[in-house]
């Protein structure tokens, strides 16, 4: 037992250690920088559904590129939708950027984004399509900074969000997720050259969509986020995620909504790559800390090394989240613990179903895939 006790101390706060410090020292050291000939002009489509608080705020960050040509095209299901006058006007106030809002939907999928996206990657001008969530909010090198994460194995370049101004106790839970938990994961990866794609970026080249049966092969899975990985890999390519990661802003949460969107990500995460999943249930430190309490209890160990175990684990990600510039307070320290409480929690629910809800619309394995075709509205 006392091996057993030792590993499951040992090994998970090792990993834990390892991909903070990989996460960190992408923050740490300056990333490529594109060459001048290697700025290509670029489509940024980006889809709208509603109107959430700091839409105004990222959809604005579209048309203030540092970037030397591209064009942003809008999209939105319905000319009802509450995006589409926020869309025009921004349109309009910018219109040194060449920029259009399209309505309309194909329903080829059970994916009603990727349903959503086919009008914009139909009109893009460029071979270089860059799909970015309405509520990224993108710094102005985020154009400049995908270009230079491209390299000639480069299938796709994606990252996911860094959750950014909590503004109550479940924002900054929401925010212990995004960022040194599942950022701290993804990055931690992508610098082992085992990049995942994440759906609030995808910068492909329409090539490599297209050898893999375009914007409708992306609904195969419950998200287009496994979906995507899936295509470029087995297309002999890799997904190559951003140096740093790109901000969205998270304003106030509730703890259901939290719960809700966490176990539909859990969803996606379980039915897109399953032997993954299985070990998500040691992400936490609770396999450290029944070690610890078996090393205690066999007295091999201090009572005393419990709560050191705990400064050195979040003390590892409070570090990354200081050298990130994520939120790292006493609140957001707070919120990590909660979040760790509800990994468990979370892991065991996601067996209980496969189906998942997104913004109004039930999706499950069966549905993702092709559905009947609709007219466009």
């Amino acid at each position: 037992m006392l091996l057993v006790f030792a590993l499951l101390v040992v090994v998970p706060l090792a990993i834990h250690l390892a991909s903070a410090a990989l996460a960190g020292w992408r923050y740490l050291t300056p990333g490529p920088q594109p060459e001048p000939r290697d700025t290509p002009f670029l489509s940024l489509i980006r889809p709208v559904c509603g109107l959430d608080a700091f839409d105004e705020e990222t959809l604005r960050s579209s048309f203030r590129q540092a970037y030397p040509a591209y064009e942003v095209i809008f999209c939105a299901a319905r000319e009802a939708d509450a995006a589409v006058p926020l869309v025009r006007r921004l349109i309009a106030e910018h219109p040194q950027v060449h920029a259009q809002l399209l309505i309309g939907e194909q329903r080829l999928t059970g994916n009603p984004k990727l349903n959503n996206l086919f009008k914009g990657v139909a009109a893009a001008q460029s071979d270089g399509l860059v799909m970015t969530d309405s509520n990224l909010l993108l710094d102005r090198d985020y154009l400049t900074r995908l270009v230079a994460t491209w390299r000639d194995d480069t299938g796709l370049v994606s990252a996911p969000p860094a959750g950014s101004r909590p503004e109550n106790f479940w924002g900054a839970v929401e925010c212990a997720f995004l960022n040194s938990s599942q950022g701290r994961w993804q990055l931690a990866a992508d610098s082992l050259g085992l990049g995942f794609a994440q759906g609030k970026t995808l910068f492909w080249k329409r090539a490599v969509l297209e050898a893999g049966g375009g914007l409708e092969a992306l609904g195969r899975n419950l998200a287009e986020d496994v979906a995507s990985t899936k295509m470029v890999r087995e297309q002999g390519l890799k997904v190559r995620l951003a140096r740093r990661l790109f901000a969205q802003p998270i304003g106030r949460r509730r703890a259901r909504a939290v719960w809700d969107r966490q176990l539909r990500w859990s969803r996606v995460r379980r039915d897109g790559f399953p032997g993954l999943f299985v070990g998500e249930i040691a992400q936490g430190p609770l396999l450290p800390l029944v070690g610890l309490i078996g090393l205690v209890s066999i007295g091999v160990a201090g009572v005393w090394m419990l709560p050191v175990l705990g400064l050195v684990w979040y003390g590892a990600e409070w570090a990354l989240c200081r050298v990130a510039g994520w939120p790292a307070g006493a609140r957001d320290l707070a919120a990590m613990l909660v979040r760790d409480l509800l990994l468990p929690a979370i892991w065991v629910a996601t067996w209980a179903g496969r189906g998942i809800s997104w913004r109004g619309t039930d999706m499950g394995p069966d549905s993702s895939a092709k559905t009947a075709a609709g007219p466009a509205e």
